[in-house]
Order: structure tokens, then sequence, then C-alpha cells
């Protein structure tokens, strides 16, 4: 029996990925995750702590917080799903978890983009357009600011685009 990835494992839990979205435009405490998250401050520090030793946040600061130390992590940019085909089934469940938890929130006044499709094109049409699905992730995340941000909206991405193994 082969071992499951550490990171792909880290990955596999919708909190941990959530957090790692949250952490993404700047650094937070265990305390500022477990606010937003709505969960204990040692449920948030545990999944920080997983995160941390697969290498998938780090530190960014420490500073004096009300007698004592408190730690900020960031998400270490990158993409660790991209181009993952040994955890596919495992990052799959996550997202359509993650998905439907954040379709539950989905305002319902605002447009949004929702697609579906098990298409048969030409390879070079596939790489451009998974070039662009890349640059365009690439560019929301860059975009990204801390949660509730004054002059932000909240908005919610999962995609999944690969190519697919020909069955006969």
């Amino acid at each position: 029996m082969t071992e499951t990835d550490p990171v792909l494992r880290a990955l596999a839990h919708p909190m941990r990925l959530r957090m790692l979205t949250l952490m993404w435009p700047g650094p937070m405490s265990a305390a500022e995750l477990a606010r937003e998250l709505d969960v204990s401050h040692a449920l948030a520090s545990q999944h920080l702590r997983r995160l941390d030793a697969v290498g998938l946040v780090e530190l960014a600061e420490e500073r004096d917080r009300r007698g004592g130390r408190e730690r900020r992590y960031r998400t270490v940019h990158g993409s660790p799903l991209s181009d993952r085909s040994d955890g596919t089934p495992l990052l799959a469940a996550t997202l359509a978890h993650t998905l439907q938890e954040r379709a539950a929130r989905r305002d319902p006044d605002s447009g949004g983009v929702t697609a579906d499709g098990e298409l048969w094109v030409e390879p070079e049409v596939w790489e451009d357009i998974r070039q662009r699905f890349a640059d365009l992730t690439t560019e929301l995340h860059d975009a990204a600011r801390p949660a509730r941000s004054p002059g932000t909206v909240p908005v919610g991405i999962s995609l999944m685009a690969f190519r697919m193994r020909q069955t006969l």
C-alpha cells in the first residue's frame, strides 16, 4: 500500500484549504483564523500546525499581543494544487465539499459563472485554455486582500480542469 503524500493529506481537509485561501493575501494568526472560520482557537492552531509541517504556510511575523507572542502565518505562494495528478480523487473530494459550502453562501443578486463539461478539443486549444485558466487564477489571487477589507467583496472560486485519459 502506498502512503499518501503529506501535502495532499494536508490539502484534503476543507478547513485547511480555506485557511490557505484566507492567508493568501496576508498573514493571519490562529486566533484570527478561528474568528473568521467560527471555530475554536485550538482547532485553528491544530490545522495551522499541519499546514506548517508540510511547508504550505510560513511564519510571517511574531508580535507582542496581550502579554504573549502572537505568531502570524501566510500561505506560501505558488499552487500546490496545479498539475497534481497523484491526488486528483482526494483533491476533487475536497474541492467538491468546498464548492458546496461556498455555493450555499452565494449572493443570488450578483453575477457568476457556472460551467461543466466533458469536451473533446485539439491539444493546442486545450493547452491555450489551460494556460489562460492558470493566468486568470493567478490574477485573481494577486488581487486578493485580507478578509473583510473595506471596499472588497467575498468571491468563491473552485476550478479543476484537466486532460482526461482516453477510454475505449
